[in-house]
């Protein structure tokens, strides 16, 4: 064997031993999709509105203090809609001295003065910005939920051709109610200062407003496993916001009871700091989800610290501070498809994924055994290898396999059986010329080169624009699609023309190849 062959021959080696150890072992190497495994599929909306509104609303509070700082007199501001502000009252003495605050403060607002009311609007470059901003955001949350849960390989993506929705794959749970519950948990965690309350009923609670709640107050229901039933009227605008909490963590009351204890960021702390310094003397309500969790009275000034007090069991309590620490979602969350998959009907579609490919394998090593007789056990050979460095590379790149992918990797088996039935024929017509072994097989791998290598390009580029473009399944069927091809291109290219020169390279006097 001569040099050049030498190498060839240690490359082909090395690839399929470092194939192999990448794979092995198989169960823990390759790891499986939603399809295969079971487990969740969601998908979900980002209520966008209720981000802007949030945002609307610390401006709200925002403007106020700085009105309250320049000694400016106004009737009242409120939000109207998501992404306005109306400031309405005596404003004609002030509104040189508010027109420089709004310049100077509020550069992301456009606004107009007409005599007793000043409205702000969101510029809309802005409004984008934000939007775009909350949907990242949930995201980002989501995916460090799902990472503290323990989740294996999750899919977590944005969807939709608007990009406001989320497609969330969680393969292997086993716990799918608890999961759900932590996904759906919006974690909106407010400070709110409460105006009145408690009352029994809603109705009670509208009373004193004559059945029409002012803009700027809200009704809110307690947690009945927290605090008695009832209801409380709180400020619209929130104190703090649930982004400006840095962390969260298991704690206990004054009386040992399991509590949620949190800290503020320097931002929060500075905000919390200056309403409870102003507001001391009165109620303020702790509100998650929608749902009022605590109400104290403020003794004294708060700043960067405290707890969350309640009839919390410790598996809650966990719940809580998870939610918490992976970061409190920018608006609420609207669900568009849920579908749980369950184990033994992945296990259905692995046994059936399976038959599939090894059928087909072996129908399509059948033919090239019969039909190219000596030189079909060539592309056998090349086929076998092509399979292990496939699984092996999607090993290290720790590919997930799904029901698609398997698709993948069948229609990569076909790619390189064609490859190698055009080579074959190729060298057929050189034997039929007249040529020798050596020469029929030159001619033909050189002259079916660029065939091979145009159709797996153009292969190539589409899967990667699927792999650009598509979803979690799409993805996968791309990923197993581009990797098939590479390890084809090696497999059919290089190790068929060494199997064919250690064979039949040196048979001189061989007028005909077993072929």
């Amino acid at each position: 064997m001569d040099k050049s062959m030498t190498w060839k021959v240690g490359l082909i080696i090395a690839v399929i031993a470092l194939s192999i150890w990448l794979l092995w072992p198989l169960d823990k190497k390759i790891n499986l999709g939603l399809d295969l495994r079971g487990g969740m599929h969601l998908i979900m909306e980002v209520v966008t509105d209720e981000a802007l509104a949030i945002q609307t609303d610390m401006s709200v509070t925002q403007l106020k203090g700085l009105l309250k700082d320049g000694s400016i007199k106004y009737e009242k501001i409120v939000r109207k809609g998501f992404n306005k502000i109306e400031i309405t009252g005596s404003l004609y003495d002030d509104e040189r001295k508010i027109k420089d605050i709004l310049d100077d403060d509020f550069r992301d607002w456009t606004y107009t003065v007409g005599g007793s009311l000043i409205s702000l609007s969101l510029r809309p470059n802005i409004e984008q910005q934000l939007r775009d901003q909350s949907v990242d955001q949930a995201l980002e949350t989501i995916r460090n939920r799902v990472d503290e849960f323990g989740v294996a390989e999750p899919t977590i993506q944005k969807e939709g051709m608007a990009g406001d929705k989320l497609l969330i794959d969680l393969p292997g749970v086993d716990n799918p109610e608890r999961v759900k519950s932590l996904i759906k948990s919006t974690a909106m965690l407010e400070f709110r200062q409460v105006v009145s309350g408690p009352f029994l009923t809603e109705e009670a609670a509208l009373k004193d407003y004559n059945g029409q709640l002012p803009d700027d107050l809200e009704i809110v229901k307690t947690n009945p496993r927290r605090l008695d039933k009832g209801f409380y009227v709180l400020k619209a605008a929130t104190v703090v916001p649930g982004k400006d909490l840095k962390s969260a963590r298991r704690a206990q009351d004054e009386y040992g009871a399991p509590a949620v204890g949190f800290s503020f960021n320097s931002q929060g702390a500075a905000l919390f700091e200056r309403f409870t310094a102003a507001n001391i003397g009165k109620q303020l309500s702790i509100v998650l989800d929608d749902r009022i969790e605590s109400v104290a009275s403020i003794q004294d000034v708060i700043s960067g610290d405290g707890i969350i007090k309640g009839r919390f069991t410790i598996d809650e309590i966990d719940d809580i501070v998870l939610v918490l620490r992976s970061g409190a979602l920018p608006a609420p969350l609207k669900y568009i498809e849920e579908r749980t998959i369950g184990p033994s009907l992945g296990a259905d579609s692995i046994r059936k994924g399976l038959a599939a490919c090894l059928g087909g394998l072996l129908l399509v090593m059948l033919f090239m055994l019969v039909y190219y007789r000596g030189a079909g056990i060539n592309s056998v050979l090349a086929l076998f290898l092509n399979m292990v460095i496939l699984m092996g590379i999607m090993a290290y790149f720790k590919a997930t396999l799904s029901l698609p992918g398997i698709a993948g990797i069948i229609l990569s088996i076909g790619m390189a059986v064609d490859a190698n039935v055009l080579i074959f024929e190729r060298i057929r017509e050189e034997l039929n010329m007249g040529k020798s072994p050596k020469s029929a097989i030159d001619a033909g791998f050189k002259k079916a080169f660029w065939t091979i290598f145009d159709a797996n390009l153009t292969t190539v580029i589409s899967a990667i624009f699927l792999f650009q473009f598509g979803t979690g399944p799409i993805k996968g069927f791309a990923v197993t699609l581009i990797i098939g091809i590479t390890a084809s291109m090696f497999t059919a290219i290089f190790v068929s023309r060494v199997i064919f020169d250690l064979t039949y390279g040196r048979r001189k006097k061989l007028s005909k190849i077993s072929i």
